[in-house]
């Protein structure tokens, strides 16, 4: 990826998280922009989100965010239309980097290594 779409890519992460935290975040949940990836033509950004939500289902959230899509694209406009021509297509998904991790932590938890004080030679 080149230097433009990186930089979009930040730019529109900084901007989108505030208009969502502030704006289309259901009551009790907390969503957060976790990475956004920028098509090399700069048309298309996909969207990753993390969503918080205790005791209740994560897929109400992302489509509460999938009925308001046109009016967060809107509100992103205002916000970078002097940065770019044409304001990218908006696709969300759900980021699940902590539960791969909580996964990885699980399996590595389950596997015994031995301790190398263990194997001292009398």
């Amino acid at each position: 990826m080149s230097f433009r779409p990186e930089r979009l890519a930040q730019v529109i992460k900084r901007d989108l998280g505030n208009i969502i935290q502030q704006e289309y975040q259901p009551e009790g949940t907390f969503v957060t922009v976790t990475r956004v990836i920028m098509s090399p033509d700069l048309m298309i950004a996909k969207v990753y989100l993390s969503v918080f939500s205790p005791g209740r289902d994560d897929k109400v959230v992302y489509e509460y965010i999938d009925e308001h899509i046109d009016e967060i694209r809107y509100k992103l406009a205002s916000k970078i239309r002097n940065q770019v021509r044409k304001i990218p297509e908006l696709h969300f998904y759900a980021d699940d980097t902590a539960e791969y991790v909580n996964k990885m932590e699980n399996l590595l938890n389950k596997i015994d290594i031995p301790d190398e004080s263990d194997n001292t030679e009398d």
